[in-house]
């Protein structure tokens, strides 16, 4: 829980700090008009062309500068779009319309102004260029074999269709694509093309031309879907062209390798492909695609030919991130004042009835809630101590915060083994100072388990980056050297404790609507909504809602955060709410006839 945050954010960095959001692991989280109006030439249906757009009636429109259309200089300057000179307002599909393209600067913004007309039809003529370019290279009247400029690199080669082995072509960004050898070992970005796709086509012809063009689009904002939110790896885009056809439905898929170094978990990658009826200027589509992840490399598997690129999305920004943070703030503050009250109501309740002493189950909620003061204490104060700058403070509340998580998890599995004892078990219950059993697992076995972490040095300085490896937020908690301690000791532990919890609490649940049903019709009768209500209750003591952590991949994850975060920052009013209702004297009541929740005999499962 803490303020949602807290053990949320464990992921391992190629820079060795640590990045949004690693969904099982994350340490703590709770822890995204018109200048000119310029019109088409239009041609009447008298006047219809075809050729190398085929026959579709008016031509692709010319983009034309504001000065073009004036009828007299006016003397003042517009923008240029990043100077790329277009030839009589048109992109002509050739290899100096590719050199143009490519030499955009980086630091150009011009293309981005959506408001300028000029430039935003530049922009469209430069996406719809490079389909057609693709297609350029495979037909007969180009006659390169090597394309080798800046930000764009091809290889365009004559293959047999009765070829019987795979082809395999490297895809280095900067590098002109070659072939490699089948037989040996493939190290790098690559693509096979299988050789079932050329025999399918093997009656047709007996050679078709290939071509493989990696495509560097820089950072100018160009092929951007406009829902996108990831990154493309290295800003490279790949083209496998096969002759003028559009090769779709391919039974052994075309594989495509990118490689690249060891990621955050928290990034999410997805093979896609450039769909160019998507939108106004296309935008990127998974269909066809499968992604196959590996260590360091990605693999996607595409029954058709087009631009492919991979794209990585960390789950979450700095800003969703931030706003995060800020939620765990004031979740963790409301939290630690109801635990409190919820400590404070037991001992009141303790002083003014004496059977209540006897009640063990009300003791356990009460060092479930101490612990959660304790978990959401160590959050708040996190930072701050971190602030000082002082390294055995960090090392401290580090530890500290690792020991109430703890605690925190353990009391919810004794939770769960109270209420196996009174509703699963029933009979013969009785143990032998039970409380001080219990209390020496809540507090005994996390202290044993900090004390061996802290033996090994590994509290710390803990640094959460974004994709941009900008600092997110610096924590004491364990340090990146020591992830495996925080694998085993949370992550593990934690799973383990849920899977026992929910079972408990599935069989809980089945014998609460079996008794629903068995009691219809009688005075006695449970409501189906006072059910349901009391099964929502024991969710949250048994840490239910912490399950959330695994929920939080893909294009889930920012919904299933923010749901983790609120929730489990408010653990501690939610169970305030439970012990007031459940143990908070009724008007007219009296110690003999409190309720079944206020029985020692009913809810005690032993003398401590």
């Amino acid at each position: 829980m803490w303020g949602g945050a807290s053990w949320f954010f464990s992921s391992p960095l190629i820079s060795g700090s640590h990045s949004l959001l690693d969904p099982v692991t994350h340490f703590p989280l709770f822890f995204v008009t018109l200048g000119f109006q310029i019109a088409p030439r239009t041609f009447p249906d008298s006047q219809r062309v075809s050729g190398m757009w085929g026959d579709l009636g008016t031509p692709p429109l010319l983009c034309l500068p504001p000065s073009a259309l004036q009828k007299e200089p006016r003397g003042d300057s517009y923008p240029s779009c990043c100077d790329i000179g277009l030839t009589d307002g048109d992109l002509p599909v050739q290899l100096e319309s590719a050199r143009k393209i490519t030499s955009i600067p980086a630091s150009c913004e011009e293309l981005l102004q959506e408001n300028n007309t000029f430039c935003s039809c530049v922009r469209d003529k430069i996406h719809s260029f490079w389909p057609d370019f693709e297609e350029y290279l495979t037909g007969n009247d180009a006659n390169e074999s090597v394309i080798d400029i800046t930000g764009a690199k091809a290889r365009v080669q004559n293959v047999r269709t009765s070829i019987a082995h795979d082809l395999v072509f490297t895809l280095t960004p900067n590098e002109v694509p070659k072939e490699l050898d089948t037989s040996g070992k493939r190290n790098g970005s690559n693509v096979k093309l299988p050789r079932g796709l050329f025999q399918s086509i093997h009656n047709e012809t007996d050679y078709v031309k290939v071509a493989v063009l990696v495509l560097d689009v820089g950072q100018v904002g160009l092929f951007k879907d406009p829902d996108q939110t990831g990154t493309m790896l290295d800003n490279v885009m790949v083209s496998v062209k096969v002759g003028g056809r559009q090769i779709t439905g391919l039974n052994d898929c075309v594989e495509l390798t990118f490689s690249h170094g060891l990621l955050p978990q928290n990034v999410a990658r997805q093979c896609v492909f450039w769909d160019t009826k998507k939108g106004r200027r296309g935008g990127w589509n998974t269909s066809g695609c499968l992604t196959e992840l590996r260590d360091r490399g990605t693999m996607c598997c595409c029954d058709h030919l087009t631009f492919f690129t991979l794209l990585m999305n960390p789950s979450l920004d700095n800003a969703t991130a931030q706003k995060l943070f800020t939620i765990a703030d004031v979740g963790c503050g409301i939290s630690v004042v109801f635990s409190a009250l919820t400590i404070s109501l037991y001992f009141a309740l303790r002083f003014a009835y004496k059977i209540f002493k006897s009640n063990d189950t009300a003791k356990i909620h009460v060092n479930l809630t101490s612990s959660l003061l304790l978990l959401n204490l160590a959050y708040l104060l996190n930072r701050r101590i971190f602030s000082l700058g002082h390294t055995g403070l960090c090392k401290g509340i580090g530890g500290f915060t690792h020991y109430s998580l703890l605690c925190c998890f353990t009391w919810m599995a004794i939770e769960a083994f109270q209420l196996y004892l009174l509703v699963i078990k029933v009979t013969n219950i009785y143990i032998r100072h039970y409380m001080a059993k219990l209390s020496l697992v809540g507090w005994g076995f996390p202290a044993l388990v900090v004390t061996i972490t802290g033996s090994m040095n590994s509290y710390g300085k803990y640094t959460i980056m974004d994709m941009a490896n900008r600092t997110t937020v610096t924590l004491c908690w364990i340090d990146s050297a020591h992830l495996v301690v925080h694998y085993v000791t949370n992550c593990s532990y934690f799973g383990l404790i849920l899977l026992f919890n929910t079972l408990v609490l599935v069989v809980v649940a089945w014998k609460l609507f079996s008794l629903q049903r068995a009691t219809a019709g009688k005075e006695e009768k449970i409501k189906a909504w006072k059910g349901g209500l009391t099964v929502l209750g024991l969710s949250c003591l048994l840490g239910g809602t912490w399950g959330l952590a695994f929920f939080t991949y893909g294009a889930m994850s920012v919904p299933a955060a923010y749901l983790f975060t609120v929730l489990n920052s408010l653990q501690g009013l939610f169970i305030f709410i439970w012990f007031a209702v459940l143990y908070y004297p009724k008007k007219g009541a009296t110690t003999s006839s409190s309720s079944s929740g206020k029985n020692g005999k009913v809810t005690t499962a032993s003398h401590s």
